[in-house]
């Protein structure tokens, strides 16, 4: 199998654990599934696992007992002993009973879906209160449904190069139910807690005049890069997904010497569980409540387009679809193919809010930053 393109250099001095990706295609559009393919095994990487192999079955339906069929389990299992593989990594929503009949068959590989590996990311790098409480709810209400299979058990700690086992790990959460309902309880009312603080201060910018500009897109679009030059604000931004969850604002003068608030965001994924919206509601209001929100684009990847189509749909369901939108195409001093970029998704936009940029270079950011200008009100406080 070719070398995957992407590094993670996260965990070197580290053993990594070795994944094997699993993705049932259900129609016959094999550039999709591989596209999805790839992108779960950047997740794995960010997650500082080694992908060692990786399967594609073909059915016009999930089988559901084990979502792929007894028959191509077996010779994952074969698979797995050979190739010496500890964690078979579904590109799925698997449901609680498929996760322990799958590790029934594959004995010693512990079984986790897409939403699970998200969240684990997730955990991995939350660095705020706020972020922290976020995951820890997030993995509560999906993970422990999910505890009747013994690899998904929350006490069942590994080292920190082990995939799924970040987050709660309190034997309790296995036995008793009552407590992990007094736990999510808990972390509700902290977040709620935390919402209306930033509820308060979101009032405070609202009295000042001054304008918010939320960034928003897909995972690894350059949200972070794009703060960083403009703001020094000094956020880790790595070729990895989820590299940024908590948001960062910073104040910005812009070239006439107004005033604005900028935020960097959580990035979107394809496929995004919508009790994971939920549990970020209070951060993702920094979209909802945003007076222009810049969507950001790789323009070097190929799935451009779809990337960009699930951001539109995920600023739709967040209530902010109706906001002044700015397409940013990031990385376009090493793309190809820039004319073709703006038709299918950006139906509609006006050609002067798509811009072309280098986040890294500051190419095309002087035009950026003056249409932003033109969009704030010259009583924008100074």
């Amino acid at each position: 199998m070719a070398k995957n393109k992407f590094q993670n250099n996260s965990f070197e001095g580290e053993e990594k654990e070795r994944v094997a990706l699993i993705k049932l295609m259900t129609d016959k559009n094999e550039g999709a599934a591989l596209a999805s393919l790839e992108e779960l095994w950047r997740l794995v990487e960010t997650a500082g696992g080694e992908v060692a192999a990786r399967i594609i079955q073909q059915k016009d339906h999930p089988d559901p007992a084990t979502y792929i069929g007894s028959g191509k389990v077996k010779e994952l299992a074969e698979l797995c002993e050979t190739a010496d593989i500890t964690l078979a990594v579904f590109d799925c929503e698997l449901s609680p009973s498929q996760i322990k009949n799958l590790e029934d068959i594959l004995g010693e590989v512990r079984v986790i879906d897409r939403s699970m590996l998200i969240l684990d990311i997730f955990a991995l790098h939350a660095t705020s209160g706020e972020g922290k409480l976020q995951v820890e709810l997030a993995q509560l209400k999906y993970t422990v449904p999910r505890l009747i299979g013994k690899g998904t058990q929350l006490s069942r700690q590994g080292g920190s190069a082990s995939i799924a086992a970040r987050g709660p790990g309190e034997t309790k959460l296995e036995t008793d139910r009552r407590y992990i309902k007094s736990r999510i309880n808990s972390l509700e009312r902290q977040i709620a807690e935390m919402a209306r603080n930033r509820r308060t201060q979101r009032a405070q910018r609202d009295r000042s005049g001054i304008k918010r500009i939320t960034i928003a897109g897909y995972t690894n679009a350059g949200k972070s890069t794009l703060l960083n030059y403009l703001t020094d604000a000094g956020i880790l931004a790595e070729n990895k997904l989820f590299a940024t969850l908590d948001p960062t604002t910073r104040r910005f003068r812009l070239p006439s010497g107004k005033s604005v608030l900028l935020t960097d965001t959580v990035g979107f994924i394809r496929n995004l569980p919508h009790h994971f919206i939920k549990a970020f509601q209070s951060t993702l209001d920094e979209v909802r409540y945003a007076d222009i929100v810049i969507v950001m684009m790789d323009a070097s990847d190929s799935e451009c387009m779809a990337q960009a189509e699930v951001t539109r749909e995920l600023l739709s369901q967040l209530g902010a679809g109706e906001k002044p939108v700015l397409y940013v195409f990031n990385k376009s001093d090493i793309a190809e193919k820039q004319e073709d970029f703006t038709r299918p998704v950006l139906e509609g936009a006006e050609v002067r809010d798509v811009f072309f940029i280098s986040a890294k270079t500051g190419r095309g950011i002087d035009k950026l930053l003056s249409r932003i200008d033109e969009l704030v009100p010259e009583t924008t406080y100074r």
